[in-house]
């Protein structure tokens, strides 16, 4: 009893001086200033996260355990909402330091990162594995008072029995302990895995030592690969950085055919060198892992748990969707690489196309077929011209408005910060955070994240979403022009903060893009079509040098080329979704080099092409859960982007208020509060149709596509 006594004594006088330092550290304090607070960046030092992380979980469980341990009957306000209203103070933290975690990692950062992860982990388990707690929530599912409450609470009741389920409540001490053990793992593994992959990117380059090395390189390629050499304080001329905004302009321009199988090489090989940041081993203990978990939780594998919770629920059906389209992409790949072999061997190339060739030799063939050359689209596509038309759009369709502020702190001088509002009533609707270039310590790729979720349990809260990319930044004085493919990645992920923009729901954990995976990418891939409309490319395709617009007849050009390329990105996109199921599928120990080379044989896949993710660098599977056995969640949202598209052509165009409100009114404003097929349907007026997708990618359509 005096030794529990004593324990108990020191954990209380261990709270109690963390409570004292409280207010000492900047992450701890309330988020201040106009809409409804911010975070305060100016202040926050990578010293204060571990101490604000370990004060803010145990305040988290100790709310957590108050409404566990409540002598009253469960009820709506006292678990639910109560459960809603706890970890504020983690809420805040958890945000900042995946901010640090994506967009400033440092050697700092990357220590604490790697001890902290597992205690989120470990946080989470707790509250999921609390016995008192579930039958609280149990016993509210099963209530028939429940019945009587708003659809919205019904539905957060059954998000929260559903989850508890799926993290493990129902099974014996015994199985939870096994459970909390292996998430504490794999914790630590999406951490290293992560780091590995941003420490071969960030340290990995094709020098340019010679002028030579520039040739076929526009201007805007030349410009930024001798800003990365002199940010790097390389004794070269130029580099080509390890990701991919660097690399793949390079695979398209360089007519130097040697630097380009050297910059394929170094970035298809991220995590695969044999060297202290290699993946393979990483990847294999974490698949290990997820099997053990899904046969403790009661399923055949990882992908059957992992799409318990999603839209597809079978992961045949995710096969089944990807394999109808795979064969006609296959196939309008060979058509493809069939042209590029002519063009090749009439130019006196005596080689076969391989990988680090396709996608130059497509732009030639793009030239010749559509007479539509990248370079001359190019400086008509200026990003901060694209960002005016990206809210140009939001405008037209969702009545929304920006208004760019100064008054909030930014985490790094290259982000800015825009406050949102409804342009017909003037209510302000949330801050957008744009971060938009490529640095050192920046995760690759691009994404959205909610840095706020909007609620309105004790008064509206303004939600705080951010976007940020890696475009290359460039000569400081001229405008930074973009891909067209670059552009369409900038309104996607556009769609996906216009998806936390116009969320209208009343809490937090249904707000927003807090939808199924599987769901999730449709709003931000519709939105991509927007870019190629009339109105936004005569409005804000400017030329950087004349502000003339982009001609009518290279619209048109556009147009006409609009499926070109659709057999490549098809086929690089769903061979990373048909390993990544078959991974998750399997339950042996694989060696991931022999498993990617059979899956892909047997799949006979285009020998020109490789995965748009191999394996060890296959962050979205690996570096955590969002998108393990879910990468199909592409495909599956594209089938419902092609059909929401037909919508508008079927109504008055892409314009159409009518539907636009549907869309609103049913998809981006309504959150998790309503299953998602429901949701569609009560947009479209049916489910969506297969066939839509293949007429959007100019395959043929067969009846099994319906």
């Amino acid at each position: 009893m005096k030794k529990l006594m004593s324990i108990f004594l020191m954990g209380t006088t261990f709270f109690a001086i963390n409570a004292q330092n409280k207010e000492k550290n900047p992450l701890h304090k309330l988020w201040t200033g106009p809409y409804g607070g911010t975070p305060a960046f100016n202040e926050y030092k990578v010293s204060d996260f571990k101490p604000a992380i370990e004060f803010a979980i145990q305040e988290k469980l100790n709310e957590v355990d108050a409404i566990a341990n409540n002598s009253k009957a469960a009820t709506f306000d006292n678990t639910i909402a109560a459960l809603e209203r706890s970890g504020a103070t983690m809420d805040r933290i958890s945000a900042v330091y995946a901010i640090y975690r994506s967009n400033l990692s440092s050697a700092e950062f990357n220590i604490i990162d790697r001890e902290m992860s597992p205690k989120f982990s470990e946080l989470s388990d707790k509250i999921n594995q609390n016995k008192k707690l579930f039958t609280r929530i149990e016993a509210l599912y099963n209530s028939k008072e429940s019945k009587k409450l708003t659809s919205e609470q019904q539905r957060l009741i059954w998000l929260y029995y559903t989850n508890f389920i799926r993290q493990g409540a129902k099974l014996n001490e015994k199985d939870k302990e096994k459970v909390a053990a292996i998430n504490k793992e794999l914790a630590s593994l999406y951490t290293r895995f992560s780091q590995n992959l941003l420490e071969e990117e960030q340290n990995q380059y094709v020098a340019l030592e010679k002028e030579s090395d520039f040739n076929g390189l526009p201007d805007e390629v030349k410009k930024a690969a001798i800003s990365e050499a002199k940010t790097r304080k390389l004794s070269v001329l130029g580099c080509i950085a390890n990701t991919r905004s660097s690399i793949e302009p390079f695979l398209t321009f360089s007519t130097r055919r040697d630097l380009r199988e050297k910059a394929f090489n170094i970035f298809v090989k991220r995590g695969d060198n044999r060297n202290v940041n290699d993946n393979n081993s990483t990847a294999v203990s974490i698949l290990e892992l997820r099997t053990q978990k899904a046969k403790l939780l009661g399923f055949p594998t990882f992908a059957h748990w992992s799409l318990s919770n999603k839209m597809a629920k079978d992961p045949q059906k995710t096969l089944d969707l990807m394999l109808s389209v795979w064969e006609p992409a296959v196939n309008k790949v060979h058509d493809d690489v069939a042209e590029m072999q002519k063009i090749v061997d009439a130019e006196g190339g005596k080689f076969k196309i391989a990988p680090w060739d396709y996608r130059f030799y497509a732009e030639k063939v793009r030239k010749a077929k559509y007479d539509l050359d990248q370079n001359e689209v190019k400086p008509y596509l200026q990003l901060e011209k694209l960002r005016e038309g990206m809210f140009w759009v939001a405008g037209e369709l969702f009545n929304l408005q920006f208004k760019q502020i100064t008054n909030v702190p930014v985490y790094h001088s290259d982000v800015r910060v825009w406050e949102v509002s409804n342009k017909v009533t003037g209510k302000t609707v949330g801050l957008w955070y744009f971060d938009p270039y490529a640095r050192l310590g920046k995760r690759s790729g691009a994404w959205m994240n909610a840095y706020r979720n909007q609620e309105r349990m004790d008064g509206e809260v303004l939600t705080i979403v951010s976007n940020n990319c890696n475009f290359i930044k460039g000569v400081s004085d001229e405008p930074v022009l973009i891909s067209w493919e670059d552009a369409s990645t900038l309104f996607h992920e556009f769609g996906h903060a216009l998806h936390g923009l116009c969320s209208n729901v009343t809490y937090p954990s249904l707000a927003g893009t807090s939808v199924a995976r599987d769901y999730v990418e449709f709003p931000s891939q519709l939105l991509e079509h927007w870019l190629a409309t009339p109105e936004v490319l005569n409005k804000f395709a400017l030329h950087y040098k004349t502000g003339e617009p982009l001609p009518k007849t290279m619209v048109d050009r556009i147009e006409r080329a609009g499926t070109f390329g659709e057999g490549f990105s098809t086929v690089e996109t769903i061979s990373s979704s048909l390993i990544d199921m078959k991974l998750h599928l399997t339950t042996e120990k694989i060696d991931p080099k022999k498993f990617e080379k059979e899956t892909l044989d047997a799949l006979h896949m285009p020998s020109e092409i490789v995965m748009r993710h191999r394996i060890p660098q296959f962050g979205h599977i690996f570096s955590g859960d969002g998108y393990s056995a879910g990468y199909y969640s592409y495909l599956w949202a594209d089938v419902i982007n092609a059909d929401a598209w037909e919508a508008f052509l079927e109504g008055k165009g892409p314009y159409d208020k009518a539907v636009a409100k549907r869309l609103h009114d049913n998809v981006f404003s309504v959150g998790n509060t309503i299953d998602q097929e429901k949701a569609y349907e009560n947009f479209r007026g049916r489910a969506p149709k297969s066939d839509a997708l293949m007429r959007a990618r100019n395959f043929p359509v067969s009846s099994k596509n319906n």
